[in-house]
């Protein structure tokens, strides 16, 4: 994919390269970037209209308060963009095939319940734990209400697009604004 031309916004030096090449992309541009990272037009717009983002602390208050902002219709465009991307061919790394079994029937039933994909951040968490903490995550939001899961889902989604944020920020020359990875879990479970 070629990377679109800067609009030459200033950006100051000392920025980490890709916090540097989001402030001086075109809007459309920066839009398409921060949808790898959130899935909703509207988040997007918002924070890309907001550049130039000084430093990662800016552009993650920025992303806060943006998704703080999600109106119901917005969030469900993001918790979509969660579940059109999980890659099929990834394999699970560790634990089980039961535990895995497990992992797939409570999100069957989380999806079944309330509409939209689970959505979970790991951020910290070791991945030998990961498989237990996204089960007991899982059984335990099973049984929330509709209306305090949909703020579950926003809080989680929200924390999963500031790592995001700053793996993208933090991305070097070589792999341009695009380094963010949606899905890192077969599960669109987000691991950093």
């Amino acid at each position: 994919m070629p990377r679109p031309a800067p609009v030459g916004r200033p950006s100051r030096p000392g920025l980490p390269h890709g916090l540097r090449q989001l402030n001086e992309l075109s809007p459309e541009a920066a839009e398409a970037i921060l949808l790898t990272c959130c899935g909703s037009r509207r988040w997007a717009r918002r924070v890309a209209a907001h550049r130039p983002y000084p430093g990662l602390d800016t552009l993650l208050a920025a992303a806060d308060e943006a998704a703080y902002d999600l109106a119901p219709a917005d969030l469900a465009e993001a918790l979509a963009a969660e579940a059109s991307g999980a890659p099929p061919d990834s394999a699970p790394a560790r634990g089980s095939l039961a535990a895995y079994t497990a992992l797939r029937a409570a999100q069957a039933a989380y999806e079944a319940r309330f509409g939209h994909v689970f959505v979970l951040s790991l951020a910290g968490v070791h991945p030998g734990e990961s498989l237990d903490r996204m089960l007991a995550s899982l059984r335990q939001r099973l049984g929330n209400d509709p209306d305090e899961e949909r703020v579950t889902a926003a809080e989680e989604l929200r924390r999963v697009t500031r790592s995001r944020l700053a793996r993208l920020a933090h991305a070097d020359a070589e792999d341009g604004p695009e380094v963010p990875r949606r899905y890192t879990h077969p599960c669109g479970i987000d691991h950093t």
